[in-house]
């Protein structure tokens, strides 16, 4: 498989000078494509930063973010805004759903801003929305829908247009256990699909579930699960 997500000696600095904050700290890390990986760390710990970093939401101060072959570190807004419509499917723990259009509507209004045309979105629209089990609710609004349903909704929308990468931030965060199941399984089936899924948490038990949890401190990497160790470390392990 090749690297889908490239950083390299990455750090992004708040009020540089006496100060500063480091809130991402020389962070260097590749996911390959088709991987399924949890970032976790605790509050501060800059996994939040890291992931406006990997959704292109932002840039460093210095180091390199390479997507696809292409290096975005120092793309323009609108630039980043482009590879974000293209590349990137975003799920959020809040939903962000427009409270007056139903659920058919909410997943096709990316599509919308994409140029998609009317019978495509609605085609791409239902497919995303059977996916995740809501062909029943397709015309109810967020109101009309339990917490668990509105992030399917989210999903669907997010999957809609088969972007390579899901990057859920805390997506089970505001649901109960029987949802954050349902959610968790929907992310494992589109890891199993061949997408690449990049989950943020804070939660241990979630993180456990991808194939692989790197966990950030301090605006460090201070472990990854998938990390190869150099065999000249493996031979003075084993001495």
């Amino acid at each position: 498989m090749s690297a889908l997500v490239e950083i390299k000696d990455v750090c992004k600095i708040y009020n540089p000078g006496e100060n500063e904050v480091r809130a991402l700290d020389h962070v260097s890390l590749t996911i390959d494509e088709q991987e399924f990986v949890a970032i976790i760390g605790h509050s501060g710990s800059g996994k939040s930063t890291l992931m406006n970093m990997l959704g292109c939401l932002d840039v460093p101060t210095s180091g390199e973010y390479w997507l696809h072959g292409q290096d975005v570190s120092a793309l323009s807004d609108d630039a980043l805004s482009d590879i974000r419509n293209r590349e990137i499917g975003f799920i959020f723990q809040g939903f962000n759903l427009i409270p007056n259009l139903t659920a058919l509507e909410n997943v096709e209004l990316p599509l919308i801003y994409r140029g998609v045309s009317k019978s495509v979105r609605e085609e791409l629209s239902v497919e995303a929305l059977k996916k995740v089990g809501l062909e029943h609710r397709m015309d109810h609004k967020p109101s009309e829908m339990s917490g668990g349903q509105q992030q399917r909704v989210a999903i669907a929308r997010a999957i809609a247009q088969a972007p390579p990468v899901i990057l859920a931030d805390e997506p089970t965060g505001n649901l109960d256990s029987n949802s954050t199941k349902e959610i968790m399984d929907i992310l494992k089936g589109l890891h199993k699909e061949g997408r690449t899924v990049i989950l943020i948490t804070h939660d241990n038990e979630i993180a456990a579930q991808a194939k692989r949890v790197i966990k950030i401190k301090d605006g460090k990497v201070e472990s990854d699960s998938g990390q190869i160790v150099p065999v000249e470390e493996l031979q003075t392990a084993g001495a």
